[in-house]
């Protein structure tokens, strides 16, 4: 793969991974008291013209 690729691809992982965070954070500020809980959580990965759903899955506890 190219170094541009390569820079793009971290680029975007990037920018998913903090946007990501803000939002799971801000929905937990909304939800309220979510000490003690446990919530799962699920995130699915397509690209346009390319034959790729990725999906990752786990547990956020509160």
């Amino acid at each position: 793969m190219s170094e541009d690729f390569n820079m793009s691809m971290r680029k975007f992982l990037k920018q998913v991974g903090v946007t990501s965070q803000q939002a799971i954070e801000e929905a937990f500020r909304k939800e309220g008291n979510t000490e003690g809980k446990q919530f799962k959580a699920h995130m699915t990965l397509t690209v346009d013209g390319v034959d790729l759903e990725h999906v990752v899955t786990g547990t956020i506890k509160g």
